[in-house]
């Protein structure tokens, strides 16, 4: 996540900043954390066999949950807020929008690299080492799962200043030809290739043309639809709405996903809706964004405490690293724990419920300390004087970084993509790197 989307909160906000934004982005990539820790079940069976499963999922109530804790399409639309407001900033100072896009690609390609150059150097050593593939293969799939908000959000947020054009000069209308777009990928996908063609998903770790494949252009027409609900937020759309209207625009809502699901093809967990994006999400784009317009007045109350803000900008000004090692850390911390001589909690069992609490501070801990050298990648230098690549140069560079790891996010993460990633973000680094007169 970019800082346009984690954007960590200053210690003297603004007077027109809307730290209610703040605190939703701190909560969700909290909640984010949470969940991946729920998902996380390592124990041992009565063997003394490894046992690894994903806890959280097998749960009765997990599916209805999905459909309110799947926070993602949120990021997207706050991140179309920051956007927003972003763009206008640039365009009083006089910046281009290569110059807009650049920025948004060194926010998430700086932080992005160290993580793939320790993904790179640790899964050379399990191949040199002679760990079971097959272990590695589980646990390096897991840690790389998060990763395709990089790409998703680069996209959106590339294209963001063409979106704003067309937001400017047709409104609703480009959200109607996203959406409908969004369920043509679907119907193509589910009815086409899945049901005439026959061809089933890729299993994890697999290589070949899955059924999912031919859903990744809705990477696109998705998550650019959650960004355009951001532009309206920003604008003033939802405040404008009165609570009874949201509430009809959430029920709305949940009705177009109750409609989209009982079609068949979409899985029932919104959590595998996910990636590929299917017109679900951007079904919880309009029922977040009404949501969080609704809490907006209890939030800002909250907001105004100091003890609220400190929580936001110690958490916030980390966000970025949080989210993308909180995973490798997790797994650090289980293997460590694997390592003493130390009962595990059966995953699952009352005692592995009431210590994940535990976990997640345990694990918010150790990224935060992770974070005092890792700061400094989330930091983007100004350029000061200097010349934008050209768009081409830009171009090339967004797809240099998104690419890889869409290849990531659609076979799973292994040495071989670790490295090419870590090779496309450094380059795309470079290839952007702004040149002194």
């Amino acid at each position: 996540m970019s800082s346009a989307a984690i954007d960590p909160t200053p210690r003297t906000a603004p007077a027109d900043r809307d730290l209610t934004l703040d605190l939703a982005r701190v909560v969700c990539v909290l909640l984010v954390v949470f969940v991946h820790i729920l998902f996380t079940g390592v124990g041992r069976n009565a063997d003394g066999s490894l046992l690894i499963e994903k806890t959280v999922e097998a749960q009765s109530w997990f599916t209805a949950a999905s459909w309110i804790a799947n926070i993602m399409p949120l990021f997207f639309v706050v991140g179309g807020y920051a956007a927003r407001a972003g763009w206008r900033s640039a365009v009083a100072r006089g910046e281009t929008a290569d110059a807009f896009v650049r920025v948004r690609l060194a926010r998430l390609a700086r932080p992005a690299l160290p993580l793939f150059l320790f993904f790179t150097i640790a899964l050379g050593a399990t191949r040199m080492l002679g760990i079971d593939p097959a272990l590695v293969d589980t646990i390096a799939i897991g840690v790389g799962s998060p990763l395709w908000f990089l790409a998703a959000y680069m996209i959106a947020q590339a294209l963001a200043p063409l979106m704003m054009r067309l937001h400017e000069r047709h409104g609703a209308w480009v959200l109607l030809v996203l959406f409908a777009a969004s369920l043509a990928v679907d119907a193509i996908r589910f009815l086409f290739v899945g049901g005439v063609l026959g061809i089933e998903p890729v299993p994890p770790g697999g290589y070949g043309l899955g059924q999912e494949l031919f859903g990744i252009p809705n990477i696109v027409f998705v998550w650019l639809f959650a960004q355009q609900v951001g532009f309206f937020l920003y604008d003033g759309w939802f405040a404008r709405r009165s609570w009874w209207q949201l509430i009809l625009l959430i029920a709305g809502g949940y009705a177009l996903l109750w409609g989209l699901v009982s079609l068949g093809g979409y899985t029932e967990s919104m959590l595998g809706n996910q990636w590929p994006p299917t017109a679900t999400m951007a079904a919880l784009a309009i029922i977040q964004a009404s949501a969080l317009t609704l809490l907006h007045a209890p939030l800002t109350t909250l907001m105004r405490t100091r003890a609220a803000q400190g929580a936001v900008f110690l958490i916030g000004s980390r966000l970025m690293t949080i989210y993308l090692w909180h995973l490798p850390m997790i797994m650090v911390l289980i293997g460590i724990e694997l390592l003493l001589p130390l009962p595990l909690p059966a995953p699952g069992s009352a005692v592995w419920w009431w210590t994940r609490p535990v976990f997640l501070v345990v694990v918010l801990a150790a990224v935060w300390l992770l974070s005092l050298w890792l700061i400094r990648f989330e930091t983007v230098p100004a350029p000061g004087v200097a010349v934008v690549p050209s768009r081409a140069a830009i171009v090339g560079a967004v797809l240099l970084f998104v690419l890889p790891i869409i290849a990531i996010t659609a076979y799973g993460l292994d040495f071989p993509l670790a490295a090419v990633a870590a090779i496309g973000a450094g380059a795309a680094l470079c290839v952007t790197r702004s040149q002194r007169r």
